[in-house]
């Protein structure tokens, strides 16, 4: 079905895939399934059955953002590696969904968002009848770390700028700008993979991460070499993935943005970081339903 600006959406069936978590290894089944008006994202950890397994996607539920956003609720459950499909669902318009999990990693699938899409369509989407609720950027909210920065603006869609810098021949320096849209994130972020650097990956895996890594559901460079047989998939498809990712660490916010997001060398971490600068400067934003502006307008 189109999707409505003026009303909320969620998925008009379950649907189910499974795969391996990228930094744990473990394979895990999902389940997405509809939810009520005004329920938000919310995941559920079916393989705890001894406390509360359920996690509202939220700015405050993000606890850790190394090589990914994990989110965690107070009973210390937590589900990692959301970004993807996170992103999915935002280019999407899904406000509300139920994702039930039985381990604690999203399945990182080929690296990109393109499957997420592929299986999210299959479930097609419901309007539902209440109105669909934004985060509209009043004033400038911007967050530095060394030479990394990140930055929402006013904007009256959203829109999303990205540039990076890598000391490898692939890389370079990188910059990408666009509208978000459903089409725009279909036709020039989804299909963009994760990334990493072969030499790193000792490191990491002997940091408990990357554990399910491989040329399968990643870019692998060593120096100035791409691994993968099959190539990119773009010639930017670094820092496309890097928006992709921005996109899905966004969302964690509830709502929809009006707003231009702009990243320099930024990450999962800088991202929430201006996340909760948003979040902290209550004048610097306010919720807008066009639905109502619209029967006021009538």
């Amino acid at each position: 079905m189109s999707v409505s600006a003026y009303h909320q959406h969620t998925v008009a069936g379950p649907v189910i895939f499974a795969g391996i978590g990228v930094h744990t290894g473990a394979h895990v089944r999902i389940v997405v399934r509809p939810a009520a008006p005004n329920a938000g994202i919310v995941f559920i950890r079916t393989d705890i059955k001894d406390r509360d397994n359920a996690i509202r996607v939220s700015a405050e539920a993000v606890g850790q953002t190394r090589l990914g956003t994990v989110i965690v609720n107070d009973a210390g459950v937590s589900v990692s590696t959301i970004e993807h499909l996170m992103a999915a669902l935002c280019a999407l318009a899904i406000d509300n969904a139920v994702i039930e999990l039985d381990g604690p990693e999203v399945p990182i699938l080929d690296g990109s968002a393109e499957v997420f899409l592929q299986v999210l369509d299959r479930a097609d989407r419901r309007r539902q009848e209440a109105p669909r609720l934004f985060i509209e950027v009043l004033e400038p909210v911007e967050v530095v770390e060394g030479d990394k920065r990140a930055a929402l603006l006013p904007c009256d869609g959203f829109e999303m700028a990205f540039e990076i810098a890598f000391d490898s021949a692939p890389i370079g320096r990188q910059r990408v700008d666009l509208e978000i849209t459903e089409q725009s994130f279909r036709e020039e972020l989804a299909n963009c993979r994760t990334f990493g650097f072969l030499k790193d990956v000792e490191a990491l895996r002997a940091a408990g991460l990357a554990r399910g890594a491989s040329m399968d559901n990643a870019v692998v460079l060593d120096g100035d070499r791409v691994l993968n047989p099959e190539g990119l998939r773009r010639p930017d498809e670094f820092v496309r993935h890097k928006a992709l990712d921005a996109v899905g660490d966004l969302y964690v916010l509830g709502m929809p943005l009006m707003a231009r997001f702009e990243g320099l060398y930024a990450g999962h971490a800088l991202n929430n970081v201006l996340v909760r600068a948003l979040m902290a400067n209550p004048a610097a934003w306010r919720v807008r339903a066009l639905a109502d502006e619209m029967a006021q307008a009538v």
